[in-house]
């Protein structure tokens, strides 16, 4: 069976009358999440990347590849490194789903924050090119961009707050108290909104960019499913879960010997991006906080939707405790064990 959820030939068709020439196509799945099926598209000297919405119902507002196409057209040309956009096409009757096609862009990923796949001596400077990309996407202010109505602005964490914590409650899973404590502690304890608005990536780590082929530096950010318009120490609290989550919690690297293995310290990474970032507000044990009740409750609602037969893979119960054991790592930042 193909691993091709869409004829090839009406692709081809598409590409002939877009690129006004005819070519030899390849097309070739992408493995890997539970997010927008992705393929490599080769077409003649066209080297392009296609994302689609999955086949079948989806949820209101999900798999957005419509969004996606639109923050790669913004910020494409003021200079934040993401692929070039080549076409974007609404209407599911050529392929099952409306798509887009981006440029492909070469160069290394890295899948876990230890960097295990680079040499020790450059992990150090590839944590520094990762804070430098986040800082220059963060420098982007929306409305020049032609994203001042990318999402709502202000108040971001209240509203946050308040969506995952519903989330939660409406969730079908067992109990977990260390969420519902999580909640309670993050609604006590939100600072004041501080006015602050940048395009906020929503799933920016490690795994998510395309590094350079033979530098430290960022060439391409990647997975736009989650953005919107928001708070940038968000996106720095998330980043920085990788120094309170182990290596079998999403690729952390609490527990490690980060010296042994050139890793920086996370203070060395948040004030890398601090300088990059003048007029920042810290980091504070809120916003890493947040970043773990937010990224729990991601991983319960996908324990629900596979438990309920519309989600891949098979193994709920595997979800269910990642939830769990992002919620234990929360509460522990609050205490102040790392």
């Amino acid at each position: 069976m193909s691993d091709i959820d869409f004829e090839t030939a009406r692709l081809e068709g598409f590409l002939k009358d877009h690129f006004g020439t005819s070519a030899a196509l390849q097309v070739q799945r992408i493995a890997g999440g539970q997010s927008n099926p992705t393929y490599f598209v080769t077409y003649g000297d066209h080297r392009m990347v296609l994302r689609k919405q999955p086949n079948g119902p989806i949820l209101r507002g999900a798999h957005a590849v419509d969004r996606e196409h639109r923050v790669l057209a913004a910020l494409h040309p003021a200079g934040v490194p993401v692929p070039r956009p080549v076409v974007f096409h609404e209407d599911p009757d050529l392929l099952g789903t409306p798509f887009y096609l981006m440029e492909r862009v070469d160069g290394r990923v890295f899948p876990d924050g230890a960097v295990s796949e680079a040499e020790p001596q450059e992990r150090r400077d590839l944590w520094m090119g990762l804070a430098d990309a986040m800082a220059q996407m963060h420098s982007v202010v929306p409305h020049e961009v032609g994203l001042g109505d990318y999402g709502k602005p202000g108040n971001y964490f209240e509203r946050q707050i308040r969506r995952w914590s519903r989330q939660w409650e409406e969730s079908s899973s067992d109990p977990i108290p260390d969420l519902d404590a999580l909640s309670q502690w993050l609604t006590d304890n939100q600072p004041e909104d501080d006015g602050r608005v940048s395009l906020a990536h929503g799933d920016y780590r490690m795994g998510n960019v395309i590094f350079d082929p033979a530098a430290p530096r960022v060439a391409a950010i990647l997975d736009w499913e989650l953005s919107t318009l928001g708070h940038p120490l968000a996106d720095l609290g998330f980043c920085c879960m990788a120094w309170h989550t182990s290596p079998d919690e999403y690729g952390g690297i609490l527990g490690l010997d980060h010296a042994a293995l050139g890793l920086p310290s996370e203070e060395v990474f948040v004030a890398r991006y601090m300088e990059k970032s003048p007029g920042m507000a810290p980091l504070t044990t809120f916003h890493r906080a947040f970043a773990l009740f937010r990224f729990a409750v991601i991983w319960v609602g996908i324990a629900d939707r596979v438990r309920a037969g519309t989600a891949a893979g098979s193994d709920a119960t595997n979800h269910m405790d990642m939830g769990a054991r992002l919620a234990r790592r929360g509460i522990e930042v609050i205490e102040g064990k790392h």
